[in-house]
């Protein structure tokens, strides 16, 4: 692939808006026929501030917890509806459902990227450089923005392939080599993306 066919196909993904509002089935942070509870979004945003705070902070003797506590609690009533945008109580046990996949999904993925920097380190010192550069492009089944994210956020983060776009739910990848283009369409991270916020 040329570096003019490359440049136009960046330029013009970076003129289209990828727009996914529309979508409501399956996408557990959105409930806007349920009941409202906006302070449990402000209580776990809090609570995530606080426990961060506390641990880049060191210091637990009463003043500087207070501080701590005051900054929080300010900080999470300008942005608890950034973080959280579900607020209804029904789909407590969904989100603590998430959460906890999200957590067991972290370690693999930590081993993908570790697997995908000995394979671009392979890449670059092998004498014949078998770099085989392409796009790579698939329809994706997830729906929510955040497991759209996720899922884009996870192949950018590991060695070898870059999400470009993501364009009425399809992704365009840039992948370095043909294995990992190849790795990257059995659908491994993508099923355990959609595990995570119950897509799957």
């Amino acid at each position: 692939m040329s570096l003019d066919t490359f440049l136009g196909f960046v330029l013009e993904s970076a003129s289209n808006e990828s727009s996914f509002s529309s979508r409501k089935r399956g996408n557990i942070f959105l409930a806007r026929n349920e009941k409202k509870f906006p302070w449990l979004n402000f209580l776990a945003t809090f609570t995530i501030l606080f426990a961060f705070w506390i641990f880049l902070s060191g210091f637990f003797d009463l003043f500087h917890l207070s501080l701590g506590g005051v900054c929080c609690a300010l900080v999470a009533y300008a942005s608890h509806d950034l973080l959280f945008t579900q607020t209804s109580l029904k789909n407590l046990k969904k989100r603590h459902l998430a959460g906890k996949n999200f957590i067991l999904y972290i370690p693999w993925l930590i081993y993908q990227i570790f697997l995908a920097n000995f394979h671009v380190v392979y890449l670059v010192l092998h004498p014949r450089m078998p770099i085989d550069p392409q796009i790579v492009q698939f329809r994706t089944k997830l729906e929510s923005d955040l497991a759209l994210v996720t899922l884009a956020n996870s192949i950018t983060l590991t060695p070898g392939t870059i999400t470009l776009d993501i364009r009425e739910g399809e992704y365009y990848v840039h992948a370095l080599s043909k294995k990992v283009a190849d790795d990257l369409l059995t659908g491994e991270m993508e099923d355990r993306v959609a595990k995570i916020y119950g897509e799957g």
